[in-house]
């Protein structure tokens, strides 16, 4: 299971970095939708949902926030893919298939 969003990063041909988007985060029956609170950061979230804040990035990905901050506006309804363990597993599979 993937904890670095950046395992997948890769060199391109003019040696920059290009590091992936994931937008393959499909909605499922298991998702969880919150409303963020005062206070509430990418991080905390994560380790709220997950029990790790590492995966702070997946959050952000799956609602299309984060740019250069982990904090979260307020009364923003949130999308928190779940289980981690099997969203994991499908972006290994996606990344391989490329």
């Amino acid at each position: 299971m993937a904890l670095n969003r950046y395992l997948y990063t890769k060199k391109t041909k003019n040696k920059k970095y290009e590091t992936p988007t994931f937008s393959t985060f499909k909605r499922k029956a298991t998702d969880m939708y919150v409303f963020s609170r005062e206070g509430d950061r990418l991080d905390l979230l994560s380790q709220e949902f997950y029990g790790d804040p590492r995966y702070w990035w997946v959050i952000a990905e799956a609602n299309h926030i984060g740019k250069g901050t982990f904090a979260v506006q307020p009364g923003l309804q949130l999308r928190i893919p779940k289980p981690i363990d099997n969203l994991m597993t499908e972006l290994e599979e996606v990344e391989k298939d490329k």
